[in-house]
């Protein structure tokens, strides 16, 4: 029983490294490499795009926020009176 399981483990063993190293040897191949390259552009291209969008995002916020401020005072500085504070 101990001789077969041992010998299970070791076949597993052996096709998981053989798998593995076919896996690195394709990694370096002139496609391989390729692959790789286009999946970085990709990776970096997507950052870029959600980063440009958070920033746009943040942007607007801020314009709401300044333009409320910006009306309150405005109301404040004609003798209005205090505005009811809307939604920060």
């Amino acid at each position: 029983m101990r001789r077969g399981l041992w010998f299970v483990a070791g076949a597993a063993a052996g096709v998981y490294g053989v798998v593995k190293a076919q896996r690195v040897a394709e990694a370096f191949t002139p496609d391989g490499m390729k692959d790789r390259a286009s999946a970085a552009s990709l990776g970096a291209r997507m950052f870029r795009d959600e980063f440009h969008q958070g920033m746009v995002d943040s942007e607007n916020h801020l314009r709401q926020r300044y333009e409320v401020a910006a009306a309150r005072h405005r109301a404040l500085a004609s003798g209005g009176g205090p505005t009811e504070r809307g939604n920060d």
